[in-house]
């Protein structure tokens, strides 16, 4: 792609201890962050109007909380609005390890169709639920894309061809991420996985989890029950062509 143009997207809700290093990292590394602010509590909107006045990012205030799944949308919008080929999708909780941040964008520059996926590599802070949770979702992801296209479907560190579009029917809490990577996979996207570390900051360190569990999880076993029903529709049209050749 001769003109290949990243934002950041960084979605958050009351980081307000750990937003600001996020972005501080990825400005060591891209230009353009967009920031979107889901409704969050008085601290966190005033630490990302800061962002805004200290010119680190450009941010988008949400005035009630609708979920990640509608900032990540909020924020992928906006940024084919302006003109950019590909969003990078980071937490705002400092899991990640933005040290890969240019692992990421070199995939996605030499392969600019494809969604690039973090392929976590858990240390020991992980819950172990969380990891079995993860382990369930892979199982059914699998069986919705019929076969191992994608690693991880959860993981919020990612990069988007903002061409292929595909995000704006999908869901809009924390079952966005594994939707719209399925949905890409039937669009015919390409998928590069890439392993990255994740930790799990404790509260000390400004660790805030939004998920949960109770509500997240059912809603996650909602999709997956819609996404399986959907595949097996799917069937017969991609039988056809190999039976008429």
């Amino acid at each position: 792609m001769s003109d290949f143009r990243p934002v950041a997207v960084v979605p958050t809700y009351n980081n307000v201890r750990t937003i600001r290093g996020v972005v501080e990292a990825l400005r060591r590394m891209l230009p353009d962050v967009i920031v979107v602010d889901d409704g969050s509590d008085p601290a966190t909107r005033d630490a990302v109007r800061a962002l805004e006045t200290d010119e680190l990012a450009r941010t988008i205030r949400r005035d009630t909380n609708g979920g990640k799944g509608a900032a990540v949308k909020t924020g992928l919008t906006v940024a084919r609005e302006l003109g950019f080929t590909h969003a990078l999708q980071v937490d705002a909780d400092g899991q990640h390890e933005l040290t890969d941040v240019p692992a990421f964008l070199d995939a996605a520059r030499r392969s600019p169709r494809a969604l690039v996926l973090g392929q976590p590599v858990f240390e020991q802070s992980a819950p172990l639920s969380r990891r079995l949770g993860r382990q369930i979702t892979v199982f059914w992801t699998h069986l919705e894309t019929g076969g191992r296209q994608i690693a991880d479907p959860m993981c919020g560190f990612r990069v988007y061809p903002l061409e292929a579009g595909g995000w704006q029917d999908c869901g809009s809490r924390m079952d966005f991420d594994i939707e719209v990577a399925v949905r890409m996979v039937w669009r015919g996207t390409p998928i590069i996985n890439l392993p990255t570390r994740v930790k799990y900051l404790s509260t000390s360190e400004g660790g805030l989890s939004s998920f949960r569990m109770l509500e997240d999880n059912l809603r996650i076993a909602w999709l997956h029950t819609r996404l399986v029903f959907r595949a097996l529709l799917r069937i017969p049209g991609a039988l056809i062509p190999r039976l008429v050749r």
